[in-house]
């Protein structure tokens, strides 16, 4: 059972889908205008309509199948989606005039959607758009002062539209809304850590069957998490772990104390030569990603050589990585992830992949009960590309040298601080970037490395953590004075979106 989003080129439709399993509930992005027999592949129980960034009566307006009223399926419509139904049924919808973007707040509103809520209700809104008048016996269920359809309902109930958007942090009851939507459609609540772990076990074993699988990993909780996953299915493995060079510092004991005791067949391979080579000269960051994607896949057809025949190649992949690498229906390519728009065509092994719909937090509730320690489990996440993709320009062996101190620099204060979980995910960048400075009496000119921290949830999106300021001068003191060919730090305060997380 499953709800199905269907993205009409909001930037919110992953949101969409992330509050929704936050409520127990498998949800699925799907586009648009996808049939109603691929909808239905889905086994939904209920459809959400995202925003987007057209208008309904333009032109080239993205519309779903008309099928798809057919199904019977309770419908919600957001912003966009909203539009869609009171278009569909017979309304009218016009152009404002002005865009509405930013806070706003119900004065007025009343049904299921609604229910448990009092008092006013801030609510987020983003369209240029609205309803002007509504379709034959639907109602109003929500008001602002500017807006007196700011949600409405069909005359069954089946169908229900609002103008702002439920999902955003924004509307802060936008949970409890969504939570009475599915309530009122019927939707079962049994998307839980506890019935993934017995669904992935089962899908792995009736996948692998008798044959074996090479499992690529990377120190991450990711892939560590599926080396357990594969134990406890009883898959016959070969666990490679590839030290390419570019790893955090004291990263591969790491890995290796974690893992062996887990019962996990851990083969480690030095392959740093290899790595930095291939990287020589090479400054543009898609073409270092597609390099580390194929020198990785070079090193496991070596392995899958010395250990025997092999069908599949093993990742923990997620479902950020899918979307980033345009590997979801729709999505645009934001950057290719090495184990995604990385790898080439000619693989010469199947992909074994059973996180690939799964998000970050819900691999690390999986994680937690396969058994893996939380030393593991509750790291920040790191790239598989590793400190390539954390320095601007030509990797070398020095200048991962000195990322690498400034990183572990970074992390240890935040730990001994205290401070290690106020950020999601934390790293330093080694810039191209030299600046004028001042040593004793004498002027040096050193490199500038940026240090970033974010909070995020599940890496869609990220806002930058908001460190104590006497931490980050200690950080700077520590780097600065530790690593003398660093003569500035700087904090990178850009969220996610415009930016993303890592610098390339």
């Amino acid at each position: 059972m499953s709800v199905v989003i269907l993205d009409f080129g909001s930037q919110y439709s992953r949101l969409i889908a992330r509050r929704i399993r936050e409520l127990q509930v498998y949800s699925v992005v799907l586009p648009g205008t996808t049939s109603v027999t691929r909808i239905q592949n889905e086994n939904p129980q209920a459809i959400i309509f995202s925003g987007s960034p057209k208008s309904v009566f333009e032109s080239d307006a993205p519309l779903p199948d008309p099928a798809v009223y057919d199904l019977g399926l309770p419908i919600l419509g957001i912003c966009y989606g909203m539009q869609l139904l009171a278009r569909q049924f017979g309304g009218d919808v016009a152009d404002a005039g002005t865009r509405s973007y930013g806070a706003d707040e119900l004065i007025h509103y009343e049904g299921d959607l609604f229910d448990g809520l009092v008092g006013p209700l801030p609510v987020w809104m983003s369209h240029a758009s609205s309803v002007q008048r509504l379709p034959k016996d639907w109602v109003t269920m929500a008001a602002t002062r500017e807006n007196p359809h700011a949600a409405i309902a069909s005359p069954n109930g089946r169908y229900v539209g609002v103008q702002f958007h439920p999902e955003v942090v924004h509307t802060p009851n936008g949970e409890h809304m969504l939570s009475n939507f599915l309530d009122a459609a019927g939707v079962s609540r049994d998307w839980t850590a506890e019935a993934n772990v017995e669904r992935l076990i089962r899908e792995v074993k009736e996948r692998v069957g008798t044959d074996r699988a090479l499992l690529a990993v990377s120190g991450g909780v990711d892939s560590s998490a599926l080396a357990l996953l594969l134990a406890q299915a009883g898959v016959e493995h070969d666990a490679v772990f590839v030290d390419h060079g570019l790893l955090r510092a004291g990263e591969r004991k790491e890995v290796e104390a974690a893992l062996r005791p887990l019962g996990v067949n851990l083969r480690t391979v030095d392959a740093a030569d290899r790595f930095f080579d291939a990287l020589a000269g090479v400054t543009d960051p898609e073409e270092k990603r597609m390099i580390i994607g194929r020198e990785f896949v070079h090193v496991f057809h070596n392995e899958a050589q010395r250990v025997g025949k092999t069908r599949f190649l093993a990742q923990g992949t997620l479902y950020p990585d899918v979307i980033e690498s345009a590997g979801g229906e729709g999505a645009a390519n934001i950057k290719s992830h090495h184990n995604v728009g990385g790898l080439p065509a000619n693989l010469g092994f199947e992909l074994l992949e059973p996180f690939r719909t799964l998000f970050k937090d819900e691999v690390r509730d999986v994680a937690r009960l396969l058994g893996l320690p939380d030393s593991v489990r509750l790291r920040h996440p790191f790239p598989g590309p590793g400190l390539a993709i954390r320095i601007l320009g030509e990797v070398t062996r020095e200048r991962v040298d000195l990322v690498r101190r400034a990183d572990a620099i970074f992390i240890s204060t935040l730990k001994e601080a205290g401070a290690y979980h106020l950020a999601w995910q934390a790293l330093a960048v080694l810039t191209p970037i030299q600046s004028v400075g001042v040593a004793g009496d004498e002027r040096r000119y050193g490199h500038v490395i940026a240090l970033r921290a974010v909070t995020s949830v599940d890496a869609m999106t990220a806002d930058w953590a908001r460190l104590p300021y006497a931490l980050l001068d200690r950080v700077a003191q520590r780097i600065t004075r530790d690593i003398p060919e660093i003569g500035r730090v700087v904090y990178d305060i850009t969220s996610k979106p415009p930016a993303t997380i890592e610098w390339e």
